[in-house]
């Protein structure tokens, strides 16, 4: 079973389409609950309505990588926040979604593809050793299926 540990939106881009700029200042927001929106997106998210058949209208990232990117890169403070991914997970191998259609608390979504790392995961946890080591675990992007609330595991 899918455990959800942590839920985030973002009202604006700090990284997406921003090559060779500084990074925003958007705010990631930590939230008990989400609404996802058939199609669209999570509602108050910087994706939200992006374009129609977006791949990446929410993202997913597995706690166990943050557990694992603090043990072995000793980086025993980094945050959850840092990755800007919307869903935290417990007991699911993301990259096992990709191509499948899965359901949490009854909503259903469409894994695409990995969210692929990129040099502003560096910026983000301050270390740049962060990019390489999260190829191959950086994530989930999926498309959602259907309109429901995504609630946080208390």
């Amino acid at each position: 079973m899918i455990s959800i540990c942590h839920l985030f939106i973002s009202p604006g881009h700090n990284y997406f389409g921003r090559h060779n700029q500084p990074a925003g200042e958007h705010p990631i927001i930590a939230v008990n609950q989400i609404e996802c929106v058939a199609g669209c997106g999570i509602r108050g998210d910087r994706f939200f309505e992006y374009k129609a058949d977006y791949k990446g209208q929410i993202t997913f990232f597995a706690m166990e990588t943050i557990d694992a990117l603090r043990r072995e890169l000793r980086l025993e403070d980094a945050q959850p926040a840092c990755t800007r991914r919307n869903v935290f997970t417990r007991g699911q191998d993301l990259n096992t979604l990709v191509g499948t259609e899965f359901e949490i608390q009854d909503v259903r979504f469409l894994g695409t593809e990995e969210c692929r790392p990129c040099y502003w995961m560096n910026h983000a946890f301050r270390d740049d050793r962060v990019e390489s080591w999260l190829r191959g675990k950086g994530g989930l992007r999926a498309k959602i299926l259907s309109t429901g609330l995504l609630c946080r595991d208390l």
